[in-house]
């Protein structure tokens, strides 16, 4: 088991220290090893879980809900069929966000293409 220091950790993960300070005062992080002198260890284990985090966090999952699937994670296996349901409905989420940014962004692309066929707008200039 390789350990890792607070900053390396935050290197490794893209959190901030303090970021990793907080996900381990709410929770996310449990047990986080500590060093003789109280300076915390980061485990592999520790890195998995942020990489979740990230992911989670990215696609604009609430803290609240993070903190409930670490809860169940460290609650066992038979959980699991818990963890799978918040999961599930947290990429049905992201399912629909990413329609409606697809959406958005065809919608904005045909905004571009208006202003491209303009006479004197040169394409991928900034006309207004």
């Amino acid at each position: 088991m390789s350990g890792y220091a607070p900053s390396e950790a935050a290197r490794r993960s893209g959190f901030s220290l303090d970021t990793l300070r907080y996900y381990e005062k709410i929770g996310l992080l449990a047990d986080v090893e500590r060093t003789a002198g109280g300076q915390r260890v980061f485990t592999d284990d520790d890195l998995g879980w942020l990489v979740l985090f990230r992911c989670l966090r990215d696609t604009g999952m609430p803290i609240a809900q993070m903190r409930r699937y670490a809860q169940l994670a460290r609650d066992g296996e038979h959980t699991t069929d818990e963890r799978h349901e918040l999961l599930c409905h947290h990429a049905a989420r992201v399912e629909e966000q990413m329609r409606l940014l697809q959406r958005q962004y065809d919608h904005l692309r045909e905004k571009i293409r208006f202003y491209e066929r303009l006479p004197g707008t040169a394409p991928g200039s900034e006309a207004g």
